[in-house]
């Protein structure tokens, strides 16, 4: 069943706070998943992400037919570029990146995956993807030759409106794996102020406080993955508790 946004859409407007791990396949070990992934089940973790700016080809299949033999979390697809395609995954974050002027992230990629997707038996989730200035120059950066928007809330506001009224289903606001800085809680709260559709903050989250304070701002989705490459104790913070908000994807 395609049900991966419905559950997004229902804990935004319940307001249960989500959490997605994100997995690059470059930097993760196949023969280190089962480890890895029990602690995904011992946190509050509701979802896997897949993805990377550069993936080496068969990697990302790989990784995700692993992961299906490990968990029943929803593993999502948020790829860098269409190799990292794969049926094996729940679901594909169909991102346009909304922030830059470069035409094949806005939809030049997309047509090169239209012959592959069109048949698919993937939930395909339209995605505005907006990077901010997060401190240093970011992998989508380099990749993507586009610059961040300035911490400017009103811009960002309006790229994220614009991505929604083009009919994007979710808003992904991204400071860039490894970012120095977060995106601002006064950012997350003024473009979640003025959307309809469920938010997604990703990008410079290495503590508690910092995930706290993206969800007190208003993200009903936070990705964190640089933070866990780097130190795996911070699943201990983010340990399963009956009064942790947190809403689990399946029954």
């Amino acid at each position: 069943m395609k049900q991966v946004l419905e559950h997004i859409k229902a804990a935004a407007a319940n307001h249960k706070k989500l959490l997605a791990v994100l997995i690059d396949p470059d930097k993760q070990r196949v023969e280190a998943l089962p480890e890895f992934v029990d602690l995904i089940h011992a946190s509050v973790s509701t979802h896997i992400f897949i993805g990377g700016s550069t993936v080496a080809p068969e990697r990302t299949e790989q990784l995700v037919s692993v992961l299906k033999g490990l968990t029943s979390l929803p593993l999502v697809l948020f790829p860098g570029d269409v190799s990292q395609l794969t049926e094996t995954a729940d679901a594909l974050l169909y991102l346009s990146l909304i922030s830059g002027d470069n035409p094949e992230y806005l939809i030049g990629k997309h047509i090169k995956s239209a012959p592959q997707l069109r048949r698919s038996s993937l939930e395909i989730i339209p995605t505005g993807y907006v990077l901010i200035e997060s401190g240093k120059e970011s992998a989508v950066q380099r990749v993507t030759h586009t610059e961040p928007l300035k911490r400017n809330k009103e811009r960002i506001a309006d790229t994220a409106k614009a991505g929604e009224l083009l009919g994007m289903q979710l808003i992904y606001l991204e400071a860039g794996s490894g970012a120095l800085l977060p995106v601002p809680s006064e950012v997350i709260r003024f473009v979640k102020n003025d959307l309809k559709i469920p938010l997604i903050v990703g990008g410079g989250i290495r503590s508690k406080k910092q995930l706290d304070a993206a969800y007190e701002a208003g993200a009903d989705l936070v990705v964190i993955g640089t933070a866990f490459e780097k130190d795996l104790s911070f699943f201990n913070a983010l340990k399963k508790d009956i009064h942790s908000g947190f809403v689990n994807p399946k029954p």
